[in-house]
């Protein structure tokens, strides 16, 4: 079945605040999908992970090529026929849009969870460019999708495992043509 003729997106956006799971939860995601993950890190110039590293929060004009960067992939894997989740912050409406660019084959999924419950697991991680301190930089800067961006929104406190049901469950319930996903399709 044509994904586009269902209405199943070809790409996912997980998003949320630094420690909230977004590359945990969009590697699982893919895989239990059999799509491909990336890491929105990973499109960052070298400036920006060297100023969030040193603890300064970035500044839209930081933002604006690294978001390009990842939209230009979705577009991308969506032409090639592929399918793909990624994970990245997109903390504002105005970095989503450049991310989905009006397209309707393409997803956010917004990881949900309180100051606190991030907070402890910043605490707890190790290895990670975004250090604890930006976490307060995050909140203020978070502006949670509204309903118009037709968000997928779950909440963080369960396992791994289960907040990947969660999103699937969401998915298929947004689908016209009814559940029971294939591999590459949801």
């Amino acid at each position: 079945m044509n994904d586009k003729a269902c209405g199943a997106p070809c790409a996912l956006i997980v998003m949320g605040v630094s420690g909230s799971g977004k590359s945990t939860i969009a590697a699982r995601l893919a895989e239990r999908l059999g799509w491909t993950y990336e890491d929105g890190d990973r499109f960052h110039p070298a400036s920006n992970v060297a100023k969030m590293s040193a603890g300064h929060p970035l500044t839209d004009a930081d933002r604006w090529p690294w978001l390009q960067a990842i939209a230009d992939e979705i577009d991308r894997v969506c032409l090639s026929g592929g399918h793909v989740v990624i994970a990245c912050s997109a903390l504002k409406r105005a970095y989503r849009e450049v991310l989905v660019h009006g397209r309707s084959d393409v997803r956010i999924v917004f990881l949900s969870g309180t100051q606190t419950l991030i907070a402890d697991r910043l605490a707890r991680r190790k290895g990670h460019f975004m250090p604890p301190g930006l976490l307060d930089s995050q909140f203020k800067t978070l502006e949670p999708p509204a309903g118009d961006e037709n968000p997928v929104t779950v909440s963080i406190e369960a396992p791994v495992d289960g907040i990947v049901e969660d999103v699937v469950r969401e998915l298929k319930n947004g689908r016209a043509d009814g559940p029971g996903p294939a591999r590459n399709q949801i």
